[in-house]
């Protein structure tokens, strides 16, 4: 069985995804996206111990939405409050856009319960 994720500087090692998002000690602070493949953006979370910041793809949280994933990128259109571009936004986006499911992952995220 592998492990979700090894902290880059103290070498804190998290054995799920479960287990990183319940510590209290992780913190998601910003999403980079990726156009060319949005399954490859990644949510940056501070690591509160060691004060690193950690990267993990979009993808290792995709279960965590069953909702509508839209096909068409609405940025540039009137219809796109640009959230995506701006790395420390975190709100949820109103657009019905392929990059919307990564917003509503992010209010899961925020509104985890921490133990």
């Amino acid at each position: 069985m592998n492990d979700f994720k090894k902290c880059t500087f103290c070498g804190h090692l998290w054995q799920s995804r479960e287990d990183f998002l319940d510590d209290s000690a992780t913190d998601i602070i910003g999403y980079q996206v990726n156009f060319d493949n949005i399954h490859l953006g990644l949510f940056l979370f501070n690591h509160l111990t060691c004060g690193t910041t950690l990267g993990i793809h979009a993808a290792e949280f995709k279960e965590l939405y069953n909702g509508p994933v839209y096909k068409e990128r609405l940025l540039g259109t009137d219809h796109c409050p640009e959230y995506c571009v701006h790395e420390n936004q975190l709100e949820p986006c109103p657009a019905k856009c392929e990059c919307a499911y990564v917003r509503e992952i992010i209010q899961t995220i925020r509104e985890w319960c921490k133990k």
